[in-house]
C-alpha cells in the first residue's frame, strides 16, 4: 500500500494551546497533533513547515505525536517568511519548497493541510495543488464539540479530518451550474434565439468564452444587417453581467466621422483646437473608460485616426485632438466591418499594425442567406419584440406563416439587407395585419414589395454588355448570360470577392470543410477576361456617369481615349 505524507504549516498559536504542560496539551484539540490522531487515515509522515524561531515549538508537537501516533514521522522544515501575508513571497518560497522536494507519486500519496497559517498561506496551498505543483489533495481538520461522538474524555482531542477535491468536475451540483451559466450565456449572446445553424453556434460559444476570460480588442466582421452591433452590445452586457466591466457602451458608426470632426469626436479636443472650438470636448474613447468602446465599419476610419486608435488601444493613453498632454482612457475595443481590411492593407487604406492588433479575435458573422434554418426562430423572435415594443400581439395564420417561410428560405430570397431587412420586412406585416392575424394576403403583398425591391436595388439594364466586348457578349448563350448576369449583379452589391463569394456559393460552402468562395468567383470571372478590379472599376464609374439610357449598350471597357466607358446603377431601393 502506499504511504501517507501530509504537508502543512506549524499552527503558532492552536497547535501551541497547553503550553509546557502535557496533561493540558492533550486535553486541548490541537490541528496538527490531530491530524496525525485519526483512525481513518493513518499518516506515515508529515512534512511540518515551520519558522525557524517556532523551532521549539516544532520539537514539543514532534514529540506530542510520536507519542500517540508512533507510526507517524515527522520531519520539521524551517521557512523564513519575513512577511506569511505577502502573496508574492509566501508563494514563491511554497513553490520553491515544491521543486526541491522528492515526490513519489508511485509510492506515496500526499495531502496538504490547509487549517493552520494565514489566510494568504491556504490560497497559495490551493493555488500550488491545482497547478498540481504538489501533487496531492487538501485536507482540513476540525474540532468535535463536546459530548459528540467519537470524543471520549480520556482519549485525547482528535477532531475530525475532510477532504477537498480540487476535480470540480466530480461535483454533480457545481458541474450543472456550471453548464448551465454556460448555457445562458450563450443564450444572452442569442438574444434566446433558437438558433441550428452548427457554425454559427460553435463562433457564438466561442465568443461567450472570450467575453469570460479576455479584455482583448475583438473584430466583429459581415455583411451590413448581419447583426455586428447587435452582438456587439450583447457582449458587453454578459461582461457587465460577470463583472467585469464598470463604464458604459459607447457606439460610433466610423462612415459618418470625416476631417477634424472625426479627431474631435473619437479623441475629444482642447479649447481653441480649431475653428469653433470653444470649449474642450471629451470624446467618445474617455466617455468608453471602464467599458466597451464598438467602433463600426472600422475601414472606413481615416489613416490618422487610425495610428491614433493604435496608440490609444496598446498604451490606454493619448492626446486630445490639439493637445500636447496626455489623457487616460481604459475600455474595451470591439470593432466591426463589412470590408476586407486585408484588401484595404494592400490599396494603402488601412493600417497593417491595427489590423494585427485588433485580429486577436475576429468572428465573421453570415449573411441571412447563409442560414435559412435560422429564418424560422428568428421570425417569432421579430414578432414577440414587436409585441414588446408596440404593445400589440401579432401572430400569422398557419398558411401565411408557412408562405412566408417557403419564400424567405428559398434560394429566390437574397436578403442583401439580412436579417435588419427582415425585421423591416416583419414590421410591416405586423402593422398592416389586421386583427392581430397576418393572413396570406398580407404576405403576398410583402413578397411582392420584396421582390420588387430586390429587383430594383441592384439590377442594371446592360451590365453583360457594359463589362464585355460586343463579339464576345454575342455570342454568350441565354444561359450563360443570365448566370453572368447575376454574378455581376453580386459583385456590384457585394464590398469584396470573398463577400460575393459567400452570397454566390452560400449552399455549396456549407459543406465544405474550408470554403474557397473567392477562389471560385475569381476563376468564373477569368472565364470571360474579367477580374475583381475591373468590375468595381466599373461600378464606379456608373455612379459618376450620366444617367443610364436603356438600350445604350457598351462593346468594350474603353473608350476612344482609353478612359473606361461607365454606366450609372439605378437608385437603390432601402429597407430599413
Amino acid at each position: 500500500m502506499k504511504k501517507t505524507v501530509v504537508f502543512g504549516f506549524l499552527g503558532n498559536k492552536l497547535d501551541a494551546m497547553g503550553g509546557f504542560n502535557l496533561q493540558k496539551r492533550m486535553g486541548r484539540w490541537r490541528p496538527t497533533v490531530g491530524l496525525c490522531s485519526q483512525p481513518d487515515l493513518p499518516v506515515d509522515r508529515l512534512e511540518l513547515l515551520h519558522h525557524p524561531r517556532d523551532a521549539q515549538l516544532a520539537g514539543r508537537i514532534a514529540g506530542d505525536i510520536a507519542e500517540g501516533s508512533p507510526i507517524t514521522e515527522v520531519r520539521c522544515h524551517e521557512l523564513a517568511l519575513s512577511d506569511p501575508w505577502d502573496f508574492e513571497e509566501v508563494y514563491t518560497r511554497l513553490r520553491d519548497f515544491s521543486l526541491d522536494y522528492e515526490f513519489d507519486i508511485d509510492r506515496e500519496d500526499y495531502f496538504v493541510h490547509i487549517t493552520t497559517g494565514t489566510h494568504v498561506v491556504q490560497i497559495c496551498w490551493f493555488l500550488l495543488s491545482e497547478a498540481h505543483y504538489f501533487p496531492g489533495r487538501l485536507i482540513q481538520t476540525m474540532p468535535r464539540r463536546i459530548g459528540e461522538e467519537g470524543e471520549g474524555t480520556s482519549a485525547r482531542p482528535a477532531g475530525f479530518v475532510d477532504v477537498i477535491d480540487l476535480d470540480l468536475s466530480r461535483y454533480d451540483q457545481i458541474a450543472q451550474r456550471f453548464r448551465r451559466e454556460q448555457a445562458d450565456a450563450i443564450s444572452r449572446l442569442k438574444s434566446g434565439i433558437a438558433t441550428k445553424n452548427a457554425a454559427f453556434n460553435i463562433m457564438i460559444e466561442q465568443i461567450g468564452r472570450v467575453a469570460g476570460r479576455s479584455r482583448a480588442p475583438m473584430l466583429l466582421t459581415g455583411p451590413t444587417g448581419a447583426g455586428k452591433s447587435f452582438l456587439a452590445r450583447r457582449i458587453f452586457e454578459l461582461k457587465q453581467e460577470r463583472q467585469k466591466l464598470k463604464g458604459p457602451f459607447v457606439e460610433v458608426n466610423c462612415a459618418t466621422l470625416r476631417g477634424d470632426s472625426a479627431m474631435s469626436s473619437l479623441f475629444g479636443h482642447v479649447k481653441g483646437a480649431f475653428t469653433g472650438a470653444q470649449n474642450e470636448r471629451t470624446g467618445l474613447l474617455r466617455s468608453a473608460h471602464g467599458g466597451v468602446l464598438f467602433l463600426d465599419e472600422i475601414g472606413e476610419l481615416g489613416t490618422d485616426e487610425q495610428a491614433m486608435l493604435l496608440k490609444a488601444i496598446e498604451d490606454k493613453r493619448f492626446p486630445p485632438f490639439g493637445g500636447d498632454s496626455e489623457v487616460e482612457s481604459n475600455f474595451q475595443l470591439i470593432a466591426g466591418t463589412n470590408r476586407e481590411l486585408r484588401e484595404r492593407i494592400r490599396e494603402g487604406r488601412f493600417r497593417a499594425d491595427l489590423y494585427a492588433r485588433i485580429n486577436l479575435w475576429t468572428f465573421s458573422l453570415p449573411a441571412l442567406a447563409e442560414r435559412p434554418e435560422d429564418i424560422p426562430p428568428n421570425l417569432d423572435y421579430e414578432l414577440a419584440r414587436h409585441a414588446r415594443d408596440y404593445g400589440v400581439q401579432v401572430r400569422f395564420n398557419v398558411e401565411a406563416r408557412r408562405r412566408y417561410l417557403d419564400f424567405a428560405c428559398s434560394r429566390e430570397s437574397l436578403w442583401p439587407g439580412n436579417f435588419r431587412e427582415l425585421t423591416s420586412s416583419v414590421t410591416r406585416m405586423a402593422t398592416l395585419a389586421t386583427g392581430g392575424r397576418i393572413t396570406e394576403a398580407d404576405v403576398a403583398e410583402e413578397i411582392e414589395r420584396l421582390h420588387a425591391a430586390w429587383s430594383e436595388a441592384p439590377k442594371l439594364p446592360g451590365i453583360v454588355e457594359s463589362m464585355l466586348d460586343k463579339e464576345i457578349s454575342g455570342e454568350l448563350d441565354l444561359f450563360d448570360r443570365s448566370q453572368l448576369e447575376t454574378v455581376l449583379q453580386t459583385c456590384h452589391r457585394s464590398k469584396s470577392l470573398s463577400d460575393a463569394g459567400r452570397i454566390l456559393f452560400a449552399r455549396s460552402r456549407q459543406r465544405k470543410k474550408q470554403a474557397n468562395d473567392a477562389d471560385r468567383l475569381r476563376k468564373y470571372l477569368l472565364r470571360f477576361g474579367l477580374d475583381w478590379e475591373t468590375v468595381q472599376e466599373m461600378n464606379t464609374c456608373r455612379a459618376q456617369s450620366p444617367p443610364f439610357m436603356a438600350g445604350s449598350a457598351r462593346h468594350s471597357l474603353t473608350g476612344a481615349e482609353g478612359a473606361p466607358h461607365c454606366v450609372e446603377e439605378s437608385p437603390s431601393f432601402s429597407l430599413g
